[in-house]
Parts: C-alpha cells; sequence; structure tokens
C-alpha cells in the first residue's frame, strides 16, 4: 500500500493535475467513477508498473522475514545408565548450578560391586603378607638344607679319606649310603631354590597383577556408582522435571527432564528466501523488532550467511529419495547479531522477530569508473531502502494491536 501510494504521486497526480489545469476536466463532471480509466488511464497503468517494479526492487535488494528467531540450545537430564530413582535434590523451574545434584538412582549393585572390589585388594594384600612370611620361611629351609648338604660332602670325604688311607677300615656300603644322602641333600637344597623362586615370582608378579585387576575393577565399580548420580552440566533452570523416588529412568526411552542453560541472547537466526542468495552478504546492516520488544528497533548486522539450504539435506536410509521430497523451496539460514552490545539482552531465548536486511552500494558508489547510469541506478537501490525501513515500524507500531487485538491474546 504504501509503495501504491508513492507511485501514484508521480504517475496518477501529475496526470491528473494535466486533466484538470491544462484539459479543463474536473472530478464529478468529466472525471467520474466510470470515466477514470479512460481519462487517467496513462498514470494508473504507469503507476501499477512502477508499483510493481518498486515492490520487486525493493524486496529483492532489501528482503525481509518473519521467520527470525533467538534459537537456544537445552540439555537432556538423563542418567548414563538405566536405574530407579532413589533421591531427588531439585524441582521443577528451579535453578541449579554447574554441578549441582539433581537426583540419585539406587546404587546398590554398584556399591556392593565396589566392596567386592575392596575386599578383593584386601585379600591380595593378604596375600602378599603371607607370602613374605613364606619366603621367609623358605630362606630357613635353604639355609638348613645349605648346612646338611655340606655336613653330609664333610662325612662323605671324610670316610672316602680314611677308606683310602686304610682299605677296608670303612664298608664299601657306608661310603655309599653317605655318597647317597649327599644327592638327597642335594634335591632338597633345589627344591628349597625352587620354592623361593615360586614365592619371589608370586610377589613380584602374580600378586602385583591380580591387586591391579582388582583396582580396576573398584575403579570400575566407582565410576558405575558415580552415573547413579546426575549432576547439572551447566548453569540454568531444570524444565519438565516430574521424577519421584521409585520411578525408573533410562536413557534411551525416558529422561529425566530438561536443562535450559542460561545463556543471553547474542544473536538471531533468521531465514530468507532463496531468491535473496545472490544478495544477502556478511557485513550487511539489518534491523529487527521483535514482539517481546514492542514498539522497538534494534540495528543488527550480518555475521554468517549458510551455505547450505537443510531442505536439501540427504540422510542414509534404507528407502531411495524421491526428489519430489525437496519440491518445497528451503531459506537460507542467517545469523544476525546486534550492532551494539547488550541490544538484545532482555529478549527471552526463543523469540520471534521480524527482521530487514538492508543493501548498501557505498563502496560501489565511491568508485570513479562508475557509469552515470549505473551510478544512478544504485543511488535508486539504496533510497528504495527507506521504504523498507518505514513499513518495518509501520509494523512494529501494529505488532502488539495485531497480537493482542486481532490475535485474541
Amino acid at each position: 500500500m504504501l509503495e501504491l501510494f508513492l507511485c501514484s504521486m508521480l504517475t496518477i497526480l501529475p496526470d491528473y493535475l494535466v486533466r484538470r489545469y491544462l484539459q479543463g476536466k474536473r472530478i464529478g463532471r468529466e472525471i467520474t467513477l466510470f470515466t477514470v480509466w479512460f481519462e487517467l488511464r496513462w498514470g494508473i497503468t504507469l503507476c501499477l508498473i512502477l508499483t510493481l517494479s518498486l515492490i520487486t526492487t525493493i524486496f529483492y535488494f532489501h528482503p525481509s522475514t518473519k521467520a527470525a528467531t533467538s534459537v537456544f540450545r537445552t540439555v537432556t537430564v538423563m542418567p548414563e545408565t538405566s536405574g530407579r530413582v532413589a533421591e531427588t535434590f531439585v524441582g521443577i523451574n528451579q535453578r541449579v548450578k554447574e554441578g549441582q545434584p539433581l537426583f540419585r538412582l539406587d546404587s546398590s549393585e554398584q556399591e556392593a560391586a565396589a566392596e567386592t572390589a575392596r575386599r578383593k585388594i584386601a585379600e591380595i594384600e593378604a596375600a602378599m603378607v603371607v607370602a613374605k612370611s613364606q619366603l621367609a620361611e623358605e630362606e630357613g629351609r635353604i639355609v638348613q638344607a645349605r648346612g646338611a648338604l655340606q655336613q653330609a660332602k664333610d662325612e662323605l670325604e671324610a670316610r672316602a679319606g680314611a677308606n683310602l688311607r686304610s682299605p677296608g677300615s670303612i664298608a664299601e656300603r657306608e661310603v655309599e649310603r653317605m655318597a647317597v644322602q649327599v644327592e638327597s641333600q642335594q634335591g632338597a637344597l633345589d627344591s628349597a631354590l625352587a620354592s623361593r623362586d615360586a614365592i619371589v615370582s608370586e610377589m613380584e608378579l602374580q600378586l602385583p597383577a591380580q591387586k591391579a585387576s582388582a583396582e580396576a575393577a573398584l575403579h570400575e565399580a566407582e565410576v558405575d556408582l558415580k552415573k547413579t548420580s546426575v549432576v547439572a552440566g551447566t548453569n540454568g533452570v531444570v524444565q519438565q522435571f516430574a521424577l519421584r523416588e521409585g520411578d525408573v529412568v533410562n536413557p534411551m526411552l525416558r529422561p529425566a527432564g530438561i536443562l535450559v542453560p542460561e545463556r543471553k541472547v547474542t544473536g538471531l537466526l533468521a531465514g530468507f528466501g532463496q531468491i535473496e542468495a545472490g544478495v544477502m552478504k556478511v557485513g550487511m546492516i539489518g534491523e529487527v523488532t521483535c514482539i517481546a520488544k514492542p514498539w522497538e528497533i534494534v540495528p543488527v548486522v550480518v555475521t554468517e550467511v549458510q551455505n547450505v539450504i537443510a531442505s536439501g539435506q540427504v540422510r542414509p536410509t534404507d528407502t531411495l529419495v524421491d526428489v519430489q521430497q525437496f519440491a518445497k523451496p528451503g531459506t537460507i539460514t542467517v545469523l544476525m547479531e546486534p550492532l551494539y552490545e547488550g541490544q538484545l539482552d532482555d529478549l527471552p531465548q526463543g523469540g520471534s522477530c521480524i527482521a530487514n536486511a538492508y543493501t548498501s552500494n557505498h563502496e560501489a558508489l565511491q568508485s570513479e569508473d562508475i557509469s552515470t547510469l549505473r551510478r544512478f541506478a544504485l543511488h535508486a537501490i539504496d533510497t528504495v531502502g527507506l521504504v523498507h525501513a518505514m513499513i518495518l515500524r509501520i509494523q512494529a507500531l501494529l505488532l502488539p494491536i495485531q497480537t493482542l487485538v486481532f490475535g485474541g491474546h
């Protein structure tokens, strides 16, 4: 309507002035409801053409969208394991700090596993103490065996030497018996040494390995025990948290609630039509007005233009995708941040806004090589952005009325 009014001032009004003051035709006489088309046909035709051209130029070079939202993320509150709720520490809509406990699952099984691992470690440590005593005992047996072996050798040498000096003084059988005794004592010594080596191997290799395995099992049990206690991962507000003692929570089927992190709105995600893909650039200046901030215009700047359109994404499935499913055109996703810090701090997360983006040809107009016709066209493009700015301000004025009165809210 605003574009039509402006264009009529340049077309229909001059045509009427010519008819009125040069041709002497008056409204109600020569110019009536039935003759207005014949009398003002040139002005009306030019007005329609100029209006369509103006609207096309404005909406192409200065795009607008009502799909601008302050998106935010949520954190699903859920344990890493399934279980029955034993205790809750927070309520619905309660503010929590990072690391604050939210609820605890029944941990009797995990506590039992941890206690079993601790008992196993204590058992292995006791086995180490016993092994030290056994090692000392084997050392004594080795000393005893060595003494008995040495004594048997001395007896054998003494009797063998006496028999050499005085043949027949010692019976040959007695000498053989002492030789067998020496071999027996040597075997006893070898057995004691092997037993000592086995105990040393058990102390240095087997028992430490068993203790390490028991400690790993204890660590695993303690990790599982910690999983039964769910804490807040960030500062925020707990929403939809209706757990009670005895409820069963499953990380795959039933989450416990939602944690909304405390964040200030630092930008808006806006979706512009695909036709504006060649116009939207990083650094463009824009303006937004939000339902939660009535009668307020916030200047913004485009900081990022997404180079993909979400409606064309393909995910691997077991079904061939029909191209007709992509027939609905998607939008160009644009990130817009306030030009001045803090202007959107009081905007609720998830707030809906109307956004304008304005094409600026200031740098192109600074060039000396530009032609006069192109310079005029660029000036005209920059100038008609004022119309869209006026439309946005009219929308900002009417938005509360449309929402509260005509919207029935």
